[in-house]
C-alpha cells in the first residue's frame, strides 16, 4: 500500500477518497479478499442522503451478503453503473473501476475521524492474528 492523504478508511473497510469537492467510496481490497467473488451489488438511489456510519447498499458474494457503510455523511450523487453488468469489478479493481459511489459531503470534519492508510494496514494485519 502506498500512503495517500486523500484517502481514508473505515473499520468496516470501506476507503473513501477525496474527489474536488465529492467524495468516492469503495470497498477495500481486504474486503473484497475476505468476501470472495462479488456476485451483485445493491446501491442507493441518487440524491439520497446517509448519516456516517448508515448502511447504503448492499455487496452479495459467493460466501455472503455485506451492508456497506457510509465514512461520512453526505447525499449521493453518481452511482457506479457498470457494477449492474459487471460486479466482479469490485474484485478485480476496488479501488478503481470497482469504486461504489461519489457523494457530496454534508459534515466535512467527519473526514478526520477515519483511519489513515498506514493506521488500516495495521488494523487488517492485526485482525490476521
Amino acid at each position: 500500500m502506498n500512503f495517500d492523504e486523500t484517502v481514508r478508511y473505515m473499520k468496516s473497510h470501506e476507503w473513501i477518497r477525496k474527489d474536488g469537492n465529492l467524495m468516492i467510496t469503495g470497498i477495500s481490497d481486504y474486503a473484497q479478499d475476505s468476501l470472495g467473488d462479488v456476485v451483485f451489488v445493491e446501491l442507493p438511489e441518487i440524491g439520497a442522503t446517509f448519516k456516517k456510519g448508515d448502511a447504503f447498499g448492499v455487496v452479495e458474494s459467493v460466501k455472503a451478503a455485506s451492508d456497506v457503510f457510509m465514512p461520512q455523511s453526505g447525499e449521493i450523487v453518481e452511482v457506479n453503473t457498470q457494477l449492474d453488468d459487471n460486479p466482479a469489478l469490485v474484485n478485480e479493481s476496488p479501488f478503481g473501476e470497482g469504486w461504489l459511489i461519489k457523494f457530496r459531503p454534508t459534515a466535512p470534519e467527519e473526514w478526520s475521524e477515519l483511519m489513515e492508510m498506514v493506521a488500516y494496514k495495521k488494523y487488517t494485519e492485526e485482525l490476521e492474528e
